[in-house]
């Protein structure tokens, strides 16, 4: 068991905002765990990651002894970080989604490809600059890789923001390679792919549009 077992009760009555800081902060525990922060973190990284591989890979089998692999990970983490190779000064970056300006919209939007079966899919969603849902839904494209399954989620998702009547819009991506495309910071060898002029075309239209790149983990909320 993760979890102290004289804590149980404290760790599941929280609130979910106050759950995750005092956990990450080991408020919970004091000084009972100078690891809980690393414990907690993997241990969510964990949940997380066997929840997709259940749904998505029908072979998946998590594994028996959950705690052990956990905290084998913990381990290995302190170990890399205590080296004495790596004792360097790191800077700490925090990541998230931001909201627009006034009087934009953001459209933040996702493609997913899976490798095995060639297979993809895309999702959007919209946000006021309150954070408030617009709109947002997702579809399967099928067949392509992963570039194009991310050229198809973003002129999808620009094609519905000016057809709800928004004339405002950044849209925000986490395929750095596909922002410069659009934005013309990289050079393509020969004929630009098809999607990408159909978004270029889209930016003749009459409105504003700008693109940001953003980490993946800036980016969630479209996963």
């Amino acid at each position: 068991m993760l979890v102290p077992s004289n804590q149980i009760t404290n760790f599941f009555s929280l609130n979910c905002r106050d759950w995750i800081f005092k956990n990450i902060n080991h408020k919970l525990f004091g000084a009972q765990s100078k690891k809980w922060t690393s414990i907690f973190m993997v241990a969510c990284w964990y949940i997380w990651m066997w929840r997709n591989k259940t749904i998505f890979e029908d072979d998946f089998q998590r594994p028996t002894n959950p705690t052990f692999t956990i905290l084998k990970m913990v381990e290995d983490i302190d170990n890399y970080t205590n080296h004495p190779l790596n004792l360097r000064k790191c800077d700490t970056i925090f990541v998230g989604w931001t909201r627009p300006g006034e009087g934009w919209i953001k459209l933040n939007c996702d493609g997913s490809y899976k490798d095995t079966l060639g297979l993809a899919g895309c999702g959007r969603l919209l946000s006021n600059l309150d954070g408030r849902w617009l709109k947002g839904y997702c579809r399967k494209i099928g067949t392509c890789d992963a570039l194009t399954a991310e050229m198809w989620r973003m002129f999808l998702g620009m094609q519905l923001v000016w057809r709800q009547g928004f004339h405002h819009l950044q849209v925000e991506s986490d395929s750095k390679a596909l922002v410069d495309m659009i934005k013309g910071s990289v050079k393509i060898n020969g004929k630009a792919p098809t999607l990408v002029c159909r978004i270029q075309e889209l930016l003749k239209l009459n409105w504003q549009v700008q693109f940001n790149h953003t980490r993946r983990e800036g980016n969630r909320s479209a996963d």
